[in-house]
């Protein structure tokens, strides 16, 4: 507690500039924190429904009681979901129809990106504007004949510093944020990607399949 209090003292003495680094510092942590709801709840893939797409001919009604179980919500769920309705058709159909619900369901795990973006470039930015703006005030009470308050000038260069490393510390937080969720979001669609091809192939070989069967008849 005494900690939190040292803080809030401390970030008391950066200016006004704080402020906007704030409001800065809590639209990350929102993102990030939403970011990381939604890929525990609607971007995870148990290990039974990847072991049974892995499966070489597996059955298409396994694969519906798993996706019944894994909810309609899921981008799993809804990948796998639009191939196995459209698995009568023709495999040039069944991949346009994956292809355009992969890039809404990228849509949706980009989304809120680009504020974790802004932070990173705006925050040190904000920082630097706060350090001009203390080191301002520092000059202006340097008179002609020399210092006329040390103390006044003391307050204005920790108002720079503190501005400033409070501007690279939110920078840092929100970088490594969106670099991890920028890796799970890849790791998301490239498993999409690769399970997705399984499902086609076993598409193309139910199809093979039923040729052989028209042409033995």
């Amino acid at each position: 507690m005494h900690d939190i209090l040292a803080a809030v003292e401390v970030l008391k003495h950066g200016g006004a500039i704080i402020y906007p680094l704030l409001v800065l510092a809590l639209a990350a942590l929102v993102v990030m924190l939403d970011k990381t709801i939604v890929y525990r709840r609607h971007a995870r893939l148990p290990e039974p429904l990847r072991q049974l797409v892995e499966t070489y001919g597996f059955s298409w009604d396994d694969l519906d009681r798993n996706l019944a179980d894994l909810g309609s919500r899921n981008y799993f769920s809804r990948f796998f979901r639009v191939i196995m309705d459209n698995r009568t058709k023709p495999a040039w159909w069944v991949e346009s129809r994956a292809g355009d619900e992969a890039q809404q369901i990228e849509k949706s795990l980009g989304r809120g990106m680009w504020v974790l973006d802004t932070v990173i470039t705006a925050a040190p930015l904000l920082g630097l504007l706060g350090t001009i703006l203390g080191m301002m005030q520092s000059f202006k009470l340097i008179g002609p004949d020399g210092l006329v308050n040390p103390g006044g000038v003391t307050a204005g260069v920790a108002e720079a510093l503190i501005a400033t490393a409070v501007g690279l510390l939110i920078a840092l937080v929100a970088l490594f944020g969106f670099n991890y969720l920028s890796r799970l979001q890849a790791q998301t669609l490239d498993e999409m990607e690769r399970l997705g091809t399984r499902m086609l192939d076993h598409i193309r070989l139910d199809a093979q399949e039923a040729g052989a069967g028209h042409e033995a008849a």
